[in-house]
């Protein structure tokens, strides 16, 4: 087993998944699409989109509560597509310090 070869091919998959990071966008949405998140790969909040008919003066809460459902749901498909790619980089095996 040739560790330095080895080192040298985990940096070159980790170089390969920070890039795909990168890239990485997913979009979610609660209340049937009323309110959209988009959230990159490093599970920043790219845009947040929200239908007028959600907005009722009279109940602020059903708007937090679907924003918050929206963005919940982005960082869930973020970590889901990153789990995915980190697999399938891998084999499966996991590698501790990766990511």
């Amino acid at each position: 087993m040739n560790i330095a070869k080895m080192m040298k091919d985990l940096q070159k998959m980790q170089a390969q998944l920070q890039a795909e990071i990168e890239e990485l966008e997913v979009q979610a949405a609660s209340g049937g699409g009323m309110v959209t998140a988009r959230m990159s790969g490093k599970k920043e909040l790219l845009s947040l989109t929200i239908a007028a008919d959600a907005i009722t003066p009279d109940d602020p809460e059903l708007l937090q509560d679907l924003i918050i459902a929206a963005v919940n749901e982005a960082g869930r498909k973020v970590d889901q597509q990153l789990q995915e790619k980190t697999s399938s980089l891998t084999g499966g095996m996991k590698i501790p310090g990766l990511f």
